[in-house]
Parts: structure tokens; C-alpha cells; sequence
């Protein structure tokens, strides 16, 4: 079913700090999305960023409607699409003493086979959170803030910095190491597979299969990561597995090698098979034509061949960094969504469909972005500036999939047009009177 969602504001929090939703972002303020998760029961969670940075004089009383802030807002979404309840933590999470989530950088969502969902940010801190957005259950934290301060062996008790779930329940994760490609923080480098449940009680043990930097610099015993083995023994120092994704695409590209390179959120294309992203630098004078693999990885660790069809220049996911991808694990279907096209994968790695953007159907992609693939296989595409999900259902013959996205962006119009009447949103801002719950 075709379905089309607000990202909805808590209206509690608009009118506490008096934010002026007719305002240009120009003027110091902002809502941005973040990641979406769908469940199997037909549920949607989305993750949005709030903030406010306002100019204030010296003698400018304090209070919450002239205060600076920042949130990370979670709304929970029923499988008819009414807006059930949203939850929020500041950003910087528990570091600022009034939340309990585990905030980091390359926030995520992903609901776990029991239905609970996680909040995932790199270095590999989790936080799972009951399932109706009301408390948060339990946290694994790296604590890990290397360069800003100094980390002791044992400190934390990480987990994940991702996570995507396979048909019978298996995590594929990705973990964060100190001194990749030489730089003194840490950054995401390792993709692994968890055999077991993740629960508030107890977490299972990562096995690597693949790694991006084959060798960090600068590691320690502190680097050592217990709960994540490669070969039987804890991750770190030496010990990861090789040869790495970029040594193995090392004659992809002669000019610019694969140093400074990044991982992307890896995705499971059954319960054995997975695509992992990577991409080249990128530099601020752009980076269109930069090389990048979907390298198709098995639970072995072997690289088992990549996705085809895409040009490094002309389906460039560098324009506008749009770099997410994600599969339907169940029919074995791989999606990615850029400036230029949305594109489906088999899991042999064929391209199936392309939907160009230049054709005129297809045009209004442009403006949205690729956020999750839900587990019955639709598509949950965002709109940056009208802030709304489209659910898009896909087909069995991937061949018919731009007759059912054509379909899908005309629905989207007449559904846009009756949420407007409903809601009466201001400047494409939305807001909601539902539980608001302040994990």
C-alpha cells in the first residue's frame, strides 16, 4: 500500500521553545533526517534532528524559548500510517546528563527480531529502546572519546556502530577502530556478523568478515575489542581480516587508490550475503568520478563479486553524498537511490532497473532521499523540504518497478494534498499531539 507520512514535530516541543516555524533555516534553526526502520508488523520509526542557534545580547534573559538547542526526534508510526507516539534525547545524548541514549555520529535505526528498537552511533554505542518509544531498556557504549579525552582498557561496554537484521535474526554490524587511514579518532572500519539475540540483559559476540583499513595505526592493548574476534581472538592491534575491501579493489583506480576511503552501512542480501559500500575520498572541490564498489561479502569473509551497472561519473552517488543502500533480504533485492537515478540489484549482483531522473516520470526522485527498506520489501523514501515519507511498495519482477514508483510519485501528490488539508502545516513543518516521551 501506497502511504504517505508526516515527519511530524511534537507540539509540545514547538510551543516550549517558541520556534518560529515560518522562519528560514538562514536564521539558525533547522530539521533534518536522520534514518527510518521499518518493523515487521507494518510499523515505521523515523529519526530527525532538531536544532536552534539563536544570537542573543548580554542581558538577554535565559529561558527555553530563546535557548540554543538540539534533539534527535524518534516517531513511531503504525502500520496505517497514524502517528502513534515520538520520543527525544538532546544531541550529545547521555554526555549531557539528561538522557540516557548513547548519542555518536552516523546515527541509525533497526528493529531487532523481538520487535524492541536500537539506536545505533558510531564509536559502537547502542541503546535499545522499548518498542512504544517509552523508556530505554539498556545502553552498550564504547565510551570511547578519543582525541577529546583519554581511554582506559575495559572503560565501556560497546556493541555496535550499525546494525541490519537478516530473515532468521542475524545482526550485521559494523565497528569502529582507532587510527584508520592514520587519523587520531575513530572512524567506522570493520563489518561483522552476530550470531544470538541482542537484549537489555546480554549481548551476542561479533565475528569480523571484512575490513576497510588493513592496518590502523597508532593501536594499543586499549584497542583490543573483546566482544568483536576475527580468527578466535579479540579485534585490534594486528588482528583483522585480510586482505581488506580496498586492498582487494586496489586496480579499480590508479590515480586516487583507496586511502582515506569510507565504509557505508553494509546491508543483508539473505542470510549469508551482504552488500557492503565503500567510497574513495572525497574532496571539497567535489568528488564526481571518484570510485566506489557494492562488494557483495559472504558470511565467510569472502568478496564474492560487487554490484554492476553503475559509472563512476554518470550514476555518481558523490553528487549530493548520497550514498545509503538497502535490500530486501527475503526476495534477495538490492536499492540505492542518488541524484541521478534509483537503481535495483538480484543478489547475483545484475542490475535489474534503472530509473533515470532526467526522464521526466522519474524527475521528482531527485528531491528525495533513500531511507529504508522495510521487511515486507517497500521502500521508505524522504522528502528533504516537504518533509515526508513515501512508502513505496515494490514488485516480485523488479522490470515493472518504474510503472509501480510512477504510480507511487502521482499518489504521493493527491496524498500530499489531503495531509496539507488535515494538518495545516506552516512552511511544510508538521506537527503532532501524541505521546511525547523523553528518553
Amino acid at each position: 500500500m501506497i502511504q504517505t507520512l508526516p515527519l511530524a514535530l511534537p507540539a509540545t516541543l514547538v510551543d516550549h521553545h517558541a520556534i518560529d516555524l515560518t522562519a528560514l533555516y538562514s536564521k539558525g534553526w533547522g530539521l533534518s533526517f536522520v534514518d527510518a526502520a521499518g518493523s515487521p508488523n507494518g510499523e515505521v520509526y523515523t529519526l530527525t534532528t532538531l536544532y536552534r542557534h539563536m544570537y542573543r545580547a548580554a542581558d538577554d534573559e535565559p529561558g527555553p524559548k530563546s535557548a540554543d538547542f538540539g534533539y534527535r526526534i524518534i516517531t513511531r508510526y503504525s502500520a496505517e500510517g497514524e502517528v502513534l507516539a515520538s520520543a527525544l534525547f538532546r544531541t550529545g545524548g547521555a554526555e549531557k546528563g539528561d538522557s540516557a541514549v548513547a548519542d555518536g555520529g552516523d546515527l541509525g535505526l533497526c528493529v531487532l527480531p523481538d520487535g524492541v528498537l536500537a539506536i545505533t552511533a558510531t564509536p559502537d554505542r547502542t541503546t535499545i529502546v522499548a518498542p512504544d518509544l517509552s523508556l530505554v531498556l539498556a545502553v552498550y557504549d564504547s565510551k570511547d572519546g578519543r582525541p577529546y579525552r583519554e581511554f582506559a582498557p575495559g572503560e565501556g561496554d560497546p556493541f555496535a556502530g550499525s546494525i541490519s537484521v537478516t530473515p532468521s535474526g542475524r545482526l550485521l554490524c559494523t565497528l569502529a577502530e582507532y587510527g584508520v587511514w592514520r587519523y587520531g579518532n575513530l572512524l567506522t572500519n570493520l563489518v561483522g556478523i552476530a550470531d544470538g539475540p541482542l537484549t537489555a540483559d546480554s549481548k551476542p559476540p561479533i565475528r569480523a568478515l571484512a575490513s576497510l583499513d588493513p592496518e590502523p595505526a597508532h593501536q594499543g592493548p586499549v584497542d583490543l575489542r573483546p566482544h568483536a574476534t576475527y580468527q578466535g581472538s579479540p579485534i585490534g592491534m594486528t588482528n583483522r581480516p585480510r586482505p581488506a575491501l580496498t586492498e582487494l579493489a586496489a586496480g579499480e583506480d590508479r590515480l586516487s587508490g583507496w586511502e582515506r576511503s569510507s565504509l557505508g552501512r553494509p546491508a543483508a542480501l539473505s542470510d549469508s550475503l551482504f552488500v557492503v559500500p565503500f567510497f574513495a575520498e572525497t574532496f571539497r572541490g567535489g568528488s564526481r568520478g571518484q570510485p566506489f564498489v557494492f562488494a557483495l561479502v559472504n558470511d565467510q569473509g569472502e568478496m564474492t563479486g560487487r554490484l554492476h551497472g553503475l559509472h563512476e561519473w554518470r550514476d555518481s552517488p558523490f553528487t549530493g553524498f548520497n550514498f545509503s543502500l538497502v535490500a530486501d533480504p527475503y526476495r534477495g533485492r538490492a536499492f540505492h537511490l542518488n541524484r541521478y537515478g534509483l537503481y535495483a540489484w538480484d543478489k547475483a549482483g545484475v542490475l535489474r532497473a534503472k530509473l533515470d531522473t532526467e526522464t521526466k516520470p522519474f524527475k521528482p526522485l531527485t528531491h528525495f532521499t533513500l531511507g529504508a527498506c522495510a521487511p515486507n520489501g517497500d521502500l521508505l523514501l524522504v522528502h528533504a523540504k516537504q518533509h515526508l515519507v513515501l512508502r513505496v511498495p515494490t514488485p516480485d519482477d523488479l522490470t515493472a518497478l518504474g510503472d509501480t514508483v510512477e504510480e507511487a510519485l502521482r499518489t504521493y501528490a493527491r496524498q500530499r494534498t489531503a495531509l496539507k488539508k488535515q494538518w495545516g502545516p506552516v512552511n511544510w513543518h508538521w506537527t503532532h499531539s501524541t505521546p511525547l516521551h523523553r528518553i
